[in-house]
């Protein structure tokens, strides 16, 4: 399907063919492992980006939006864009850093502009900015303007000067030329007169917020004078006690019949004053990225209740900044912390293990730690209302607020660790942080769900009935060419020998034939599509499949599951995804 990557050499030679977990969005070659040849670095619609070297999966980093854009920037550091608006950089699996913009990245692009040895990356927006960002901090050190959408951005030669230039195109045809400032002394350029002009603004910018600073100043020492002659109280003033702290808690809720289940984030003050407003900021989880919440003048108290639905289990750091005061106040303190949010928040606890219905699919492998290391974990990346006690064996069980079904994780004293659940998808994201929690390298597994196997299997076949249809097709297809062709001969004979009377007839059989062959490619096309989507569930099924495992067992996993559809040997597939070898 459109999942598939594939490689040609200069005379157009297949020479490499692998897939990836869902479609392809972008695509960058750079040295991610710092060696001598470079490694593909694949965006894809599933908001992942995946680093292959050959057809292994090296690294993978997960998004909170489509990967529209990927660029090599220097080293092993390379730049990504995002459907939403966002744009950084990565070295490595580290992010660098990261900005979100509410106009849409169109093109990437890396480009020493300052001249300091250091490519810069280069982001052409929708709205017909241009910025140039340094690689380390992303502070922008050259912007741009167009009149529309930018096009693209290439870097050349174009004026032979033997120097390239940052060519930039918008959707009008205008084209623009960048280039790094001269190393001679009488040198100019366009950049050096705009960061001129922007450093000028920078500065006005820098005068009007110290003298609004100032004025604050004054105010404040006018007010004390007043408060000193008994004018205003405290509370007119705006002060609150020294010792105000913010606290804040996290639970689950299982929801009621106007809410869905969700997490509850819990904000109070510890004395008598009022949060006046809260602002939100959490990567993936609320729309924009930030979630206001701005309670009337009447219900006006020391704590605020805000519901988060995380959408993946993927840990997320909330940026809280709460307006604190007085109702009287005028003027307000704000106060800024940070909470984590656990990966697995969306899991209940559940203490009564008999009221809990046993799932139908399990994973069992073995781990060379103490029970104690799982159990410290879980409480790390559960929302428990208490820390998490164990003697003697593990068996405790959750309940996903998504409706996925009950999560039972059990371990025994030699290491064996079995979990149940029916969704695979949780399953690899367990197995994924418990091994890079416990620092395991290599894992494989012992798997077993019938329910995606049945899915598979059903599917596949689907796949072989859309392979008939599509060579049933072109069959029929082949054959109705030949007919028109030889009617089409057939009509001008008659033509030609003023037989009109044969040549209409011929000519109707043609139009209907015509139409025929039209309506044919439709279900052709309507096939093809069919099939890309089969193909694509297939591919999803083997990457959930391979995220059961780490490491070496991984990658041999994949690559084994595609050996058994090439030969369609179906036995060895499910036998492959079961217990990871043939």
């Amino acid at each position: 399907g459109n999942c598939a990557l594939q490689g040609f050499d200069d005379e157009g030679n297949d020479l490499f063919w692998t897939v990836t977990g869902d479609n392809v969005c972008s695509l960058a070659l750079c040295h991610f492992s710092n060696t001598p040849t470079q490694q593909l670095v694949v965006g894809s619609e599933d908001f992942d980006i995946r680093v292959f070297e050959e057809d292994a999966i090296i690294a993978e980093m997960t998004e909170t939006e489509a990967v529209i854009g990927l660029c090599p920037v220097s080293d092993c550091r390379f730049g990504y864009a995002l459907a939403n608006g966002t744009v950084g950089v990565y070295e490595k699996n580290s992010r660098f850093w990261r900005i979100k913009s509410k106009n849409h990245p169109i093109a990437l692009h890396s480009y020493d502009l300052d001249g300091d040895g250091v490519p810069e990356l280069i982001t052409g927006w929708s709205n017909g900015k241009i910025d140039v960002r340094n690689d380390r901090t992303g502070e922008v050190i050259f912007k741009d303007t167009f009149s529309t959408s930018l096009a693209g951005l290439v870097q050349a030669d174009y004026r032979m000067e033997g120097r390239d230039e940052l060519i930039c195109c918008s959707v009008e045809g205008e084209v623009r030329g960048y280039q790094a400032p001269s190393t001679d002394i009488g040198g100019t350029s366009l950049m050096g007169s705009i960061q001129e002009q922007e450093t000028l603004r920078e500065l006005s910018q820098r005068k009007q917020n110290l003298l609004l600073e100032l004025r604050n100043y004054e105010q404040n020492s006018n007010a004390a004078e007043r408060l000193k002659g008994g004018q205003v109280t405290d509370a007119e003033m705006g002060v609150i006690p020294a010792n105000t702290t913010l606290q804040t808690s996290l639970s689950v809720h299982t929801g009621t019949e106007k809410s869905s289940p969700h997490v509850e984030l819990h904000i109070s003050t510890s004395n008598d004053t009022i949060i006046r407003a809260v602002i939100l900021f959490a990567e993936g989880i609320f729309e924009g990225e930030s979630h206001v919440v701005h309670p009337s003048a009447s219900t006006l108290s020391g704590s605020v209740t805000v519901a988060i639905t995380p959408p993946k289990d993927i840990p997320v750091d909330l940026h809280i900044k709460a307006i604190v005061g007085y109702k009287a106040n005028v003027q307000y303190h704000v106060f800024e912390l940070t909470r984590q949010l656990a990966q697995f928040s969306m899991y209940m606890y559940t203490p009564d293990l008999n009221n809990v219905n046993q799932p139908q699919s399990s994973v069992v492998f073995t781990v060379n730690e103490r029970i104690q290391r799982v159990v410290l974990w879980i409480n790390q990346n559960f929302l428990l209302t208490e820390d998490l006690v164990v003697e003697g064996e593990l068996n405790v069980a959750f309940m996903s607020l998504r409706g996925s079904g009950p999560l039972i994780i059990a371990m025994s004293n030699q290491g064996q660790v079995t979990l149940r659940t029916d969704d695979i998808d949780l399953a690899g994201d367990f197995i994924q942080s418990l091994g890079q929690f416990l620092g395991i390298v290599d894992l494989q597994i012992q798997a077993d769900f019938p329910i995606h196997m049945f899915e598979l299997q059903s599917i596949l076949e689907k796949v072989d009935e859309y392979h008939n249809v599509r060579e049933k097709l072109n069959s029929e297809m082949a054959d109705h060419s030949n007919l028109i062709r030889s009617m089409v001969v057939k009509a001008e004979d008659a033509r030609l020998m003023c037989d009109m009377k044969a040549m209409k007839k011929t000519y109707r059989e043609l139009y209907t034939m015509n139409m025929d062959l039209i309506n044919g490619y439709k279900i052709r096309c309507t096939n093809h599509v069919e099939l890309l989507n089969c193909l694509k569930l297939v591919n999803q099924i083997i990457q959930k499949t391979g995220n059961l495992r780490l490491g070496k067992y991984k990658t041999e996993v994949i690559a084994s599951c595609r050996q058994a559809i090439k030969t369609n040997n179906m036995t060895t597939l499910f036998k492959i995804m079961k217990s990871g070898s043939a």
